[in-house]
C-alpha cells in the first residue's frame, strides 16, 4: 500500500511511522509538516535513523500526494483534517482517508460543532467511526474512517458489553480516566512541563472534555437511545498509557455470571482485547507499546455496581495502532499485520 501521512511530526505521527516501519505491506510515500518542511524526519526524531531519512513535504503537494497514494493518514488538529479529506477525495475518489483527529468521528455534525467550536466543512463525507472491534464490517467498506480518541477507546471498550446486553442503568455511568503526558501532544505548554507534572496527579476539563460526546455517541448507538455520562480525565506523570475506570449501577437481578458472559461473548474472539476476567486488574505497563486493550471487571455487591477497568497505550491502541488496524481491515489484510508485538516491559 502506498501511504502518505499528513502531520507526521507529532507524537501520534511518529508512532504511526514506527509501526509502519515493520509493516510488510506498507510503503510510505510522503510525510508532511507545515512547520518544518524540507527537514529529514530522522533529524527531528533521531530514533528513526536507518529506518527513515525522508524529507518532510508540505500540504502544497496534497494533489500529488492524493494522486499517488492509496491511503492518507491525517494527524492534524481538529478543524484541518476535513479540508484535507475533502480535497484529497476530490483528486482521487478511490483514496482511503484515516483521520486520527476528531473531524470525522461524529455522525451528528452539530454535536461536533458544539464541542469543537468550528464549522464542519465536509458534511457530505460518509465517514465510519473506527473503533474496530465494534464497527469492523463498516470499516471494511469505508473510504473515510474517523479514528477514535484515546480516552474514548478505553472507555467504550470497557462499557460496551454492559450497554449492549442492557445490564446497567444508562443514567448511572461514570468514567474516571487517567492519561500519560504524551496525550497532550508535543507542543510546549506549561501544563505538561516536567516540573508541573512530575510527582503530581490532577483532574482537568471536568464536565467539559471533548471526548465526552464521543463516548456518549458510541454507547448510545449500542444502547439504541441517547445517554449522558459523567467523565473526568486526569493527567498522570508517565509518558504513555490510559487507565479508564468505569462505574455503573446494575439492573435489578443482573448476576455476576451475566456480566462475565457479556464480556466473553463480545470480545472472546478479539485478538487485541485481552480479558483479565472478573477480579482482574489491568495496568498500563502491560500494554505499553502495543495495540492491546486489557479489560477487567468487578461486582460491588454493597452498591450493586459494576466497575470495569481498561488499560491501553494511548499512542497505539488509542491512536496510531488502531489506525493501522483499521487500514488493515480496509485493505483486507490480516488485522494483526504490523501490530503483533509483545509489550515493552519494564
Amino acid at each position: 500500500m502506498k501511504i502518505s501521512i499528513v502531520g507526521a511530526t507529532g507524537y501520534t505521527g511518529a508512532e504511526l511511522l514506527r509501526i509502519l516501519a515493520s509493516h510488510p505491506a506498507a510503503e510510505v510515500l510522503y510525510i508532511t509538516s507545515e512547520s518544518q518542511p524540507g527537514t529529514a524526519i530522522n533529524e527531528i526524531y533521531p530514533h528513526f535513523t536507518r529506518f527513515y531519512g525522508k524529507a518532510l513535504a508540505s500540504l502544497a503537494e496534497l494533489d500529488k500526494m492524493a494522486a499517488q497514494s492509496e491511503v492518507i493518514f491525517i494527524g492534524l488538529p481538529h478543524g484541518h483534517a476535513m479540508e484535507v479529506g475533502r480535497k484529497a477525495t476530490a483528486v482521487n475518489p478511490k483514496i482511503k482517508i484515516i483521520d486520527l483527529g476528531a473531524d470525522y468521528r461524529f455522525k451528528d455534525h452539530d454535536v461536533y460543532e458544539q464541542w469543537y467550536k468550528v464549522p464542519h466543512t465536509h458534511r457530505e463525507a460518509q465517514a465510519v467511526y473506527g473503533l474496530t472491534e465494534l464497527n469492523r464490517s463498516q470499516v471494511r467498506e469505508a473510504s473515510i474512517v474517523g479514528n477514535p480518541g484515546c480516552y474514548t477507546t478505553a472507555s467504550i471498550l470497557a462499557l460496551a458489553p454492559l450497554v449492549q446486553h442492557k445490564l446497567i442503568d444508562l443514567t448511572s455511568i461514570i468514567v474516571d480516566a487517567k492519561s500519560g503526558v504524551s496525550g497532550a501532544g508535543r507542543s510546549l505548554s506549561l501544563g505538561s512541563h516536567f516540573t508541573e507534572v512530575f510527582e503530581s496527579v490532577k483532574a482537568y476539563n471536568v464536565a467539559g472534555h471533548r471526548h465526552t460526546p464521543e463516548i456518549e455517541a458510541a454507547l448510545g448507538e449500542l444502547a439504541g437511545e441517547e445517554l449522558v455520562i459523567s467523565f473526568t480525565p486526569h493527567l498522570i506523570p508517565v509518558a504513555r498509557g490510559i487507565l479508564s475506570t468505569c462505574y455503573a449501577s446494575l439492573k435489578q437481578g443482573v448476576t455476576a455470571e451475566a456480566v462475565d458472559e457479556a464480556y466473553t461473548s463480545l470480545y472472546g474472539d478479539e485478538y487485541f482485547v485481552r480479558l483479565l476476567g472478573r477480579g482482574g486488574y489491568p495496568t498500563t505497563k502491560n500494554t505499553r507499546g502495543t495495540n492491546f486493550c486489557d479489560l477487567g471487571w468487578h461486582i460491588d455487591k454493597r452498591t450493586n455496581r459494576v466497575v470495569a477497568v481498561a488499560a491501553i497505550d494511548n499512542l497505539v491502541k488509542g491512536a496510531a495502532g488502531q489506525a493501522v488496524q483499521n487500514m488493515n481491515v480496509m485493505f483486507n489484510i490480516e488485522e494483526r499485520t504490523g501490530l503483533d508485538n509483545a509489550p515493552l516491559f519494564p
